[in-house]
């Protein structure tokens, strides 16, 4: 009897326990996973509007001010009431903020303006010299882009590239430009973990081999 009633306590506790720590590992899975949401939203937040970048701005209740619209060359959109508006340099939470402060001066009251971004305009970066077919590149923002991808989209190297010599320049936030020279043969040969990813107007050359 004494042995039977241990037996059932002991299988009650484990299962308690059991249930506590599986209870214990979800809540951790959720939490990442919001983390994950979290910092995926924010990095959408803090992206710089580009032209050709396709917008949605929302108004809370205020359907018929709901617009799509494609950011022009000049960085410009033109919205309901408030035309022109200028989002040079502007991030997607900027923006948002921006255009709500516009509505607010002299149109609503308060108004809740949500702003995503539909559709990235495609980046460019442009891959010259010793490539079966130079010039642009394209790729969209959310998938990037890296040097072997490029010369890859490029045509590959042509039998008398340098792959030692690869050279990319950069123009930075300041204006001024860099250029490294990287040694694509280490990398397609896995001997380099570095895999040189590409911002949009970097300016890829091959050279050929000096015979």
């Amino acid at each position: 009897m004494l042995r039977t009633l241990f037996a059932t306590v002991f299988t009650l506790s484990f299962l308690a326990a059991m249930y506590a720590a599986s209870q214990e590992g979800l809540s951790r899975t959720s939490n990442v996973a919001k983390n994950s949401v979290s910092e995926s939203q924010a990095s959408k937040a803090d992206y710089v509007l580009q032209p050709s970048d396709l917008i949605r701005v929302q108004i809370y209740q205020e359907d018929d001010l709901n617009r799509e619209v494609r950011i022009s060359q000049e960085f410009t959109v033109t919205l309901p009431l408030i035309d022109t508006v200028s989002l040079k340099g502007k991030t997607a939470r900027q923006a948002e903020a921006y255009i709500r402060d516009l509505y607010a001066k002299d149109y609503l009251v308060k108004p809740q303006v949500n702003l995503n971004v539909v559709e990235y305009a495609p980046r460019r970066v442009y891959v010259a010299g010793a490539v079966g077919t130079p010039g642009v590149v394209l790729f969209q923002q959310e998938q990037g882009l890296n040097l072997i991808e490029a010369i890859s989209r490029a045509g590959s190297f042509n039998r008398l590239a340098d792959k030692k010599r690869v050279t990319l320049k950069r123009t930075i936030s300041d204006g001024t430009s860099e250029t490294k020279t990287i040694n694509v043969e280490e990398l397609m040969k896995g001997d380099s973990s570095e895999t040189w990813p590409l911002q949009p107007g970097d300016v890829i050359n091959v050279p050929e081999r000096v015979i």
